[in-house]
């Protein structure tokens, strides 16, 4: 796991910045091609479905999450909480609705969450903040017939480490029958040493308590009856993919249910964007990636 530390600082500041491996667009281009795209995605899905905008989950002004609930009477509907990325610096639950866009048909509550980035955020506090509103969502929606989690960069770390949560410190134990984690960063000492970290200010310490490669005992023991996704994208960098292809290699030999999905002809952006397209998961793509988000609640 420490091949990384014979790169050059340039060198890893590159693989750890997904703009510069995009083959569609510039490194500028690509990130405000993706905004542009979450944005219109939830201002879709903001039509499509009944909203409940800004619910405390926490005292904090940032604790707030956004709902998305289908227009049906149905009480045992499935719900998805979707955990944004963004470098645990950038974007919010305002642009993170788009989720909600091919899945507010298929009869499926989706839940944007929000949490305190750094600068104002440390890691430590973001980890906790996505488990406690896990937590408020599964008291406020003790009817749902499954819970699902969905993260897709950082948001993908978030998820897994809220896969790895020791719920005896909470109030309840959530069941999470599926977890969908999206170009995620599994270790995070590698981004010590880069500019990912400035605004975050880790020290190895807390790198290493909050990175999930470290925690896949307690994984086992909280979240055994999940189906971990783990996917990754055909033109993510290097040390992206690898973050990926490690982690599902640990959670495997651990015993636990992991797929590893390769989506073709996708980057680090375009990947998430996809889901936005309800008719994606019905082309031609040899991954079902997104079949699977849409239909593993029926399993």
């Amino acid at each position: 796991m420490t091949h990384w530390t014979k790169m050059s600082k340039d060198e890893l500041e590159r693989q750890y910045s997904p703009s510069r491996w995009s083959h569609r667009m510039s490194a500028d281009d690509v990130i405000k091609a993706h905004v542009k795209a979450l944005k219109e995605g939830t201002e879709r899905a903001r039509g499509l479905a009944q909203t409940l905008l800004n619910v405390p989950y926490g005292q904090e002004d940032g604790e707030k999450l956004d709902v998305y609930i289908p227009r049906t009477n149905s009480l045992d509907m499935p719900l998805v909480i979707y955990l944004h990325g963004g470098y645990w610096q950038f974007l919010s639950k305002d642009e993170s609705g788009f989720m909600a866009v091919p899945l507010i048909d298929k009869g499926v509550v989706v839940v944007a969450v929000g949490y305190d980035i750094a600068p104002k955020g440390n890691m430590d506090l973001m980890v906790s903040q996505v488990r406690r509103s896990v937590v408020s969502v599964i008291q406020q929606y003790s009817h749902i017939s499954g819970l699902y989690i969905c993260g897709h960069s950082a948001g993908a770390h978030l998820a897994a480490m809220v896969l790895s949560t020791d719920w005896s410190q909470y109030s309840i134990a959530p069941q999470i029958k599926g977890a969908f984690l999206i170009s995620g960063i599994y270790d995070l000492l590698p981004i010590l040493s880069t500019y990912v970290n400035e605004p975050l200010k880790m020290t190895e310490e807390v790198a290493l308590r909050n990175s999930p490669s470290q925690l896949v005992p307690q994984l086992k023991l909280s979240s055994s009856g999940c189906h971990v996704v783990v996917a990754v994208a055909e033109n993510d960098s290097p040390e992206f993919r690898k973050q990926s292809e490690e982690y599902y290699k640990t959670l495997q030999e651990s015993g636990l249910n992991v797929t590893l999905e390769d989506v073709p002809n996708t980057d680090h952006f375009s990947v998430v964007e996809l889901l936005v397209d309800g008719e994606y998961h019905l082309t031609k793509h040899k991954s079902l990636i997104y079949y699977q988000l849409l239909f593993m609640y029926d399993s």
